[in-house]
């Protein structure tokens, strides 16, 4: 899910109607670290897998015809690749979707992991090599971020890319996964980017009290 995306409400309805093929979901699972700071799970995709391979993306997929809404669809999915139980995570905040370059119709999930050491990863190796977590905060500030101009439903959006290392790897967050991570680090740490991305943002924002993490 690392394609180019942008929020679906940015692109025209006669686009947004035409470019729509399919329904998914992804989980923004964020936790706090032992000071107290904002932390969000990210895999590293499979790089045998026939698109977007190797990149880095939210745990997410497809909706399917017995989920009940995009947060059992995000749930799901997270249990399936990287075995995250859902009764660890408490569902916040469903953000408004977002629309993949290739068609794909993504609504972001916020869910909080009241404590990290219940989780032990437990990977699907046909669908992710590798597990990590960054903070949250970095996808506001200018910190190793660079912006390229990509085509997105016939106009050119800033597409971000932040280049982060965990434990020796070295990670490129970028695109819709990217776009999406900015816009939950807004509602959730209640602040604007240092950058610009596109101005749709919707009316409803939850406040920080009702997205306090659990301590």
């Amino acid at each position: 899910l690392s394609s180019v995306g942008a929020p679906a409400a940015a692109a025209s309805s006669p686009a947004r109607a035409a470019a729509s093929k399919a329904f998914a979901a992804v989980l923004v699972c964020i936790f706090e670290d032992t000071r107290g700071d904002p932390r969000v799970l990210l895999t590293k995709r499979a790089s045998t897998l026939s698109s977007h391979s190797g990149e880095v993306s939210l745990p997410g997929g497809k909706v399917d015809q017995g989920d009940v809404d995009v947060k059992a669809t995000a749930l799901r999915e997270a249990e399936e690749e990287i075995g995250l139980d859902p009764a660890l995570v408490s569902v916040v905040t469903v953000l408004e979707p977002f629309l993949s370059k290739n068609g794909l119709d993504v609504t972001p999930v916020i869910g909080i992991l009241s404590d990290r050491a219940l989780f032990n990863p437990v990977l699907n190796k046909a669908e992710v090599q590798d597990i990590f977590d960054a903070p949250l905060e970095m996808f506001l500030k200018d910190d190793n971020r660079t912006t390229r101009q990509r085509d997105w439903m016939g106009k050119t959006i800033p597409v971000q890319f932040f280049d982060y290392e965990a434990e020796g790897k070295k990670y490129v967050i970028w695109g819709l996964t990217a776009h999406i991570l900015t816009r939950a680090a807004s509602v959730v740490l209640q602040r604007q980017p240092s950058f610009s991305e596109l101005p749709n943002r919707p009316e409803n924002i939850p406040t920080s009290k009702s997205l306090k993490l659990n301590r």
